[in-house]
């Protein structure tokens, strides 16, 4: 046995963890001991003279609430950027809902996309099937539910979630055509459940904008209203 704290205990002096425990178990030792205070000497924490273990500790205390100071206003920021969405989302919602039918219904997806969550470069697909009524547009392509274009997105349906990242680019230019060159990231969003009515691809200049790690609560919530809307007569 060769550590620091037997050497220590074979000199007749006791180790760090019994002293440690010691004060554990008799947390009113320097109130017992209040001159000993005034002995204990230990470095500043960010090198230089030493100062006294109440210093220390004033100094420990103010590391802890700067810390939790620093928690507290990531919170905030996080609970007002969710607010914020919730109002994005109710603004969303009553536009639908006022809308008088699909064509007006899809002129305020896309007013919405980019008036209030700044969504400058997306496009909705739509399957033929439920969507021959719908004239083609920049916002909106309507493509046949068995296009080859579409087995590149075929996981994405499956799964019935939304999916964000790069994607390659045979998918880009599927969505996007001629638009596709400056869009580095995405969120792709199915719609319509177990039978699909398309998908609401929403691209990004950026390529971390959209990125797997991001959550994709709010971009469910969409697409659930979009496909809601969509599935109306």
């Amino acid at each position: 046995m060769t550590t620091p704290q037997v050497r220590d205990a074979s000199q007749g002096v006791p180790g760090d963890e019994p002293i440690a425990d010691y004060l554990r178990e008799h947390p009113d030792f320097f109130v017992r001991n209040e001159a000993l205070l005034a002995l204990l000497r230990l470095p500043h924490a960010r090198g230089g003279s030493t100062v006294s273990l109440m210093e220390r500790q004033v100094e420990v205390l103010r590391e802890k609430n700067q810390q939790l100071e620093s928690k507290l206003a990531e919170f905030v920021g996080v609970a007002r950027t969710n607010e914020q969405l919730v109002e994005k989302i109710h603004r969303f919602t009553r536009r639908l809902l006022n809308a008088a039918n699909r064509h007006e219904a899809i002129s305020q997806i896309e007013q919405s996309l980019r008036e209030d969550f700044g969504a400058f470069q997306s496009v909705l697909v739509l399957f033929g099937g439920g969507a021959l009524d719908i004239p083609a547009d920049r916002f909106v392509s309507v493509v046949d539910g068995k296009d080859p274009g579409l087995a590149g997105f075929e996981t994405l349906f499956s799964a019935g979630k939304p999916r964000c990242g790069q994607v390659r680019d045979s998918q880009r230019e599927f969505l996007f055509g001629t638009e596709s060159i400056g869009i580095s990231s995405l969120a792709l969003v199915p719609l319509g459940g177990k039978e699909p009515l398309g998908l609401l691809a929403i691209g990004s200049p950026d390529r971390d904008r959209f990125n797997p790690g991001m959550s994709t609560e709010f971009l469910a919530r969409l697409g659930e209203l979009i496909g809601d809307v969509l599935a109306r007569p």
